[in-house]
């Protein structure tokens, strides 16, 4: 990845974990990375007094020339997410009853407004 693509995925970042943080979710964990791939957010979700784990895949876009930041969330890359999160789950030596993969579309196109879409459970 290029330092350009880089900084701009890591702003996108940036944004998604502050929209997480303003939804009441605590980011404990950052580019995650094993053999299967690499997880952008980790973080914990409080939902109806039960914690859940939530994994969550940034898609950060300045344009529309390949679809929305969602779109690029591919039955593929939810499948990877999953075996990302167990590895995840087995490395920390962490047992999570409940587990739910996001994603959060970052469309930043210049001259425009950004937007943010927080998607929960894409499984």
């Amino acid at each position: 990845m290029t330092g350009v693509r880089q900084r701009r995925g890591a702003r996108g970042e940036d944004w998604a974990e502050e929209l997480l943080a303003e939804a009441g979710m605590l980011v404990i964990d950052r580019n995650w990375r094993c053999r299967e791939g690499e997880v952008d957010l980790v973080a914990i979700d409080e939902v109806e007094g039960e914690t859940v784990l939530v994994f969550c895949e940034v898609k950060y876009r300045t344009g529309l020339g390949f679809g929305t930041p969602l779109e690029g969330i591919t039955r593929e890359k939810v499948l990877r997410l999953r075996r990302i999160a167990a590895a995840w789950l087995k490395d920390r030596k962490v047992f999570a009853s409940r587990v739910r993969l996001d994603a959060v579309g970052i469309l930043d196109v210049p001259g425009r407004e950004i937007a943010v879409t927080h998607v929960r459970g894409i499984e």
